[in-house]
């Protein structure tokens, strides 16, 4: 998270939003070295807990119960100083990322196939136009032995922070200069970065 209190003022309700919303993340944990691995999860409504699962040879999965921390990372993008029409600028980078941070708990196998149906049907559910893809439409064996491979596990969540690095520390007019120009620089969803640093949220 960045240290500067003006990039930390987003609500908790916010934050869980956008943890809701993206669905992926880099799960992080401690170890000789560290452990990271690119999950998708489901948060609950009030961000207590999140539901994901391992392949079984991912190393994480044979840590058992552990802090950890999932990152989750939005939109970012390059900042030209040129583009505040404001003298004395520096370049930057402005993105938005939560941290969920808390304990993450391997769970009985058997939870193991509940949570993958509701995963499916949730992301399924977020295509337009599309009938949800089911579990019904694959072989049972091949489901028996793939869930094999997989195990369950529930993140438990003690702390949530996010940045919101959108250029607040900037007055409206030069902010929303820069904003208008991201389309022209580099960085991931261009259009949604510009999109926030020209009406941050409260």
């Amino acid at each position: 998270m960045h240290p500067n209190p003006v990039f930390r003022g987003s609500q908790r309700d916010q934050n869980i939003a956008f943890a809701q919303t993206r669905a992926f993340g880099t799960l992080c944990v401690a170890g000789e070295t560290p452990l990271l691995s690119h999950v998708p999860f489901l948060l609950s409504d009030d961000g207590a807990q999140a539901e994901l699962h391992l392949v079984r040879s991912n190393p994480i999965a044979r840590v058992g119960a552990t802090n950890a921390v999932i990152s989750v990372t939005g939109p970012d993008g390059y900042v030209s100083p040129d583009w505040y029409g404001a003298a004395d600028q520096v370049p930057t980078w402005n993105y938005v990322a939560v941290h969920l941070r808390g304990r993450l708990v391997p769970l009985e196998q058997d939870a193991l196939h509940d949570i993958l149906v509701r995963q499916a049907a949730a992301y399924e559910a977020r295509i337009a136009g599309k009938a949800p893809w089911t579990f019904d439409k694959m072989t049972p064996d091949v489901i028996t032995k793939m869930e094999r491979m997989i195990v369950p596990m529930r993140f438990e969540v003690e702390t949530i922070d996010g940045t919101w690095k959108l250029g607040q520390n900037k007055d409206n007019p030069v902010r929303e200069a820069a904003a208008a120009q991201m389309h022209t620089g580099f960085g991931q969803e261009l259009a949604e970065i510009a999109k926030l640093m020209a009406d941050p949220p409260a």
